[in-house]
């Protein structure tokens, strides 16, 4: 199966956030993943708030199951801030609805 950035997210989608209980893609924490041709990963990722007590868990989380992936060389993760997080213009419909941000 050729790797695509579709397929990472679809791998990324089950980790959930344990303070908020919604799946990091959802809430639209996972920015970007590039595959170069050595099949190697860098995901772009963000947290709530760099504040955020369980950041290097998650980080952790994401990189494991990246790695986990049998198409998948090499994993490096990006932790960045900018853009900051905002809910109500980056997470899913079904995210927004169980935020209560509408």
């Amino acid at each position: 199966m050729k790797l695509t950035k579709e397929l990472i997210f679809e791998h990324l989608a089950p980790i959930v956030d344990p303070e908020i209980h919604i799946g990091l893609v959802d809430l639209g924490l996972i920015y970007d993943a590039e595959i170069n041709e050595a099949n190697d990963v860098k995901v772009t990722m963000t947290l709530t708030s760099p504040m955020c007590p369980v950041g290097p868990e998650l980080v952790s989380a994401v990189e494991l199951a990246v790695k986990s992936m049998d198409e998948v060389n090499k994993v490096t993760v990006d932790v960045t801030f900018d853009p900051p997080w905002d809910p109500e213009e980056m997470a899913s419909d079904a995210a927004k609805d169980e935020l209560g941000i509408w």
